[in-house]
């Protein structure tokens, strides 16, 4: 078939080794820099600002410069999705990268996946507020209930503003680690950046993972206890 989308030049962007490294760390949220890309992918500046600009061109990429640096970041919530999706089919497939190191087991516990949680506690969360009927699983679709609208505002998170957003509310996401779904969607967004207003919740500034302070986990599991 020669008419339609090309998903073969996409497939190709993020199946080099060192531009998929890229979109991994990018995944964290945060904009890095040309040498921080280039270390996550193992490569030199050089080679990573060609594959940074065809990942730019493909509309995988944003880049923004602020001073003397060039700051990239993942384009939108569509591509971000793409790469959920694409992280969910390797780990369910057994096609998991095996390079381990002390932050392995922080990572598996609590970590940001793009601008939600993800990890032991993400899918603790999702399992939670379906057990407690706040979601409910409709076909494909998440849908918030009248009890976790409640629920929602008293956490103190601002639906209205959300439902006029055009991101999905509620929506799946299959966690790499527990093979298991987490809360994505803006309402997963706004539960992570809750946790952190709250102080319940830190991001480790060299990694993806989410550490939870004590009093935070606390709270946290008498919340969304299992």
């Amino acid at each position: 078939m020669k008419e339609g989308p090309d998903i073969a030049r996409i497939a190709a962007l993020i199946g080099d080794p060192a531009r998929a490294n890229m979109l991994t760390a990018l995944m964290s949220g945060k904009a890095l820099t040309v040498s921080e890309l280039a270390s996550e992918a193992g490569v030199t500046l050089q080679t990573a600002s060609a594959h940074l600009s065809k990942l730019d061109a493909g509309g995988l990429l944003r880049p923004r410069k602020q001073g003397r640096h060039k700051y990239f970041s993942i384009a939108s919530d569509d591509v971000a999705q793409v790469l959920e999706a694409l992280m969910g089919l390797a780990a369910g497939a057994g096609h998991l990268r095996r390079r381990t190191g002390p932050k392995d087991a922080a990572l598996r516990k609590a970590r940001v996946c793009y601008n939600h949680l993800a990890g032991d506690k993400g899918t603790q969360l999702f399992d939670s507020i379906l057990a407690q009927g706040h979601l409910v699983i409709e076909g494909d679709t998440l849908k918030l209930t009248a009890s976790g609208h409640r629920f929602a505002s008293d956490m103190g998170i601002d639906l209205a503003s959300l439902e006029k957003g055009k991101s999905t509310l509620c929506r799946e996401c299959l966690d790499w680690s527990e093979r298991r779904s987490h809360l994505a969607g803006s309402l997963g967004r706004a539960f992570l950046s809750r946790f952190e207003e709250l102080g319940w919740v830190t991001r480790d500034q060299g990694s993806r993972a989410v550490i939870f302070s004590a009093a935070g986990e606390t709270r946290f599991d008498q919340l969304f206890g299992r």
